[in-house]
């Protein structure tokens, strides 16, 4: 029987969303994001293709961030509201990893499962930064998906997208949690 590990399963049992509007600083320092994002990476890479790029974006980036949406929202024609809603996870921001996928041309490894690599990887930033002691959130927002937001803001070239932008701070002290999947509903047992 495989070595059970009850320190890892109860955390990711006990893990709660924080919405990252309720972080507040500190942030980690550049060490300790280092370490996150070590932990992070270690996802299924498909043959060594590393098929995402990762910014961190922290001070000024926010504001930069904040004011492109807002440039780009108003060129499009939108309203107070969703310029508002764009605008609002980098108008709080502290800090945050963004996570590119960035398919690379493969007779193997189809696009979709280099996509499916990112999201791991946003998975595996949530889960490691909360492992060391932060909190964490993965957003996305309609500027993550607005292919011109991402090549001005991030540099995003065809093919690429914003799988997810991690905020990475000091979580509220408690946070009420969220209703979980009932499994009987969803989950087919394909034998007995």
């Amino acid at each position: 029987m495989p070595a059970r590990n009850d320190a890892a399963l109860a955390f990711l049992t006990a893990r709660r969303s924080r919405p990252a509007k309720l972080f507040t600083h500190p942030i980690p320092d550049r060490d300790q994001v280092t370490e996150i994002l070590t932990a992070a990476t270690r996802v299924p890479d498909h043959g060594k293709l590393e098929p995402w790029r990762l910014i961190v974006v922290q001070g000024a980036g926010f504001q930069r961030l904040a004011d492109l949406v807002e440039a780009i929202a108003t060129e499009q024609g939108s309203d107070a509201e969703r310029i508002a809603k764009g605008r609002g996870q980098f108008d709080a921001g502290k800090l945050a990893v963004v996570v590119i996928a960035s398919p690379k041309p493969s007779p193997k490894i189809p696009a979709v499962e280099q996509l499916m690599s990112a999201a791991a990887l946003c998975m595996n930033l949530v889960n490691a930064a909360e492992a060391a002691g932060w909190g964490a959130c993965w957003l996305t927002g309609w500027p993550a998906h607005d292919a011109q937001f991402a090549a001005r803001a991030f540099g995003c070239t065809a093919g690429e997208t914003v799988a997810g932008i991690v905020h990475i701070a000091t979580p509220p002290a408690d946070a009420p949690d969220r209703p979980r999947p009932d499994l009987g509903r969803i989950v087919t047992w394909d034998q007995p």
